[in-house]
């Protein structure tokens, strides 16, 4: 799941960022209400956590617009202002739920999850025989259930939302460990080869394939990795 998270508190930011990518998520953060509601057009997000409090445009204008142009994407509200008449405003305007700060982090995991099934009731992406369950972060491959940790599941949900299009390494570090990877060591290599021994050692038929001198591809049109 990929997550535009707009927040102008550098500490509640990150905090939430961190947390997120450490359970699987794709999480992009914009700081202020102007470029948040740009980012959110430009880019297919599967949730958006919005704070009211935002500079250049609040967050009640933010959603209203975004409502107006259509964007259906699910909208999680953040304020300090738990006011009954603050969280109707923000339903008013298309919020799809509510959380008032200061929260817990469990309870922002639990409110990402129940969005995801509400919204998206179960959204499973498939290819061939494999399939990856969204909101659970489980794969199965032939019906054999295979439990993801949360960056094989952010890996898989790269490709399997990208089926067939080669990634280099650089670009695999980059959407699933972030700006912060360290390009001198072979985690990726390293975490598709624990997919490959999940998912494909069992099947005849490969899904995940090395392309020389580019990259990796999930693929059921490839016969063997070239």
């Amino acid at each position: 799941m990929r997550i535009l998270l707009i927040e102008d508190e550098q500490k509640v930011a990150r905090f939430i960022q961190q947390g997120l990518k450490a359970e699987g998520y794709q999480v992009d953060v914009a700081t202020d209400g102007k470029s948040g509601e740009e980012q959110a057009r430009s880019t297919p997000y599967d949730l958006l956590i919005l704070d009211v409090l935002l500079p250049k445009k609040n967050g009640f204008e933010v959603l209203e617009s975004l409502r107006k142009s259509s964007l259906d994407i699910p909208v999680l509200m953040l304020t300090a202002r738990g006011t009954t008449e603050d969280v109707v405003s923000g339903l008013d305007r298309g919020a799809d739920d509510y959380l008032t700060k200061p929260f817990s982090f469990e309870e922002l995991l639990a409110r990402i999850r129940s969005l995801s099934r509400r919204v998206n009731k179960k959204r499973v992406l498939k290819l061939a025989d494999l399939s990856l369950d969204s909101v659970t972060h489980k794969a199965a491959r032939r019906g054999r259930i295979v439990d993801l940790t949360a960056r094989e599941f952010s890996l898989l949900y790269l490709f399997m939302t990208n089926p067939r299009q080669i990634f280099t390494r650089e670009e695999i570090a980059k959407e699933v460990w972030g700006y912060d990877f360290d390009p001198g060591t072979n985690i990726v290599d390293v975490y598709i080869n624990h997919l490959r021994k999940k998912l494909d050692d069992s099947s005849t038929v490969k899904l995940f394939h090395t392309i020389r001198g580019k990259g990796y591809v999930l693929s059921d049109k490839l016969s063997k990795a070239p």
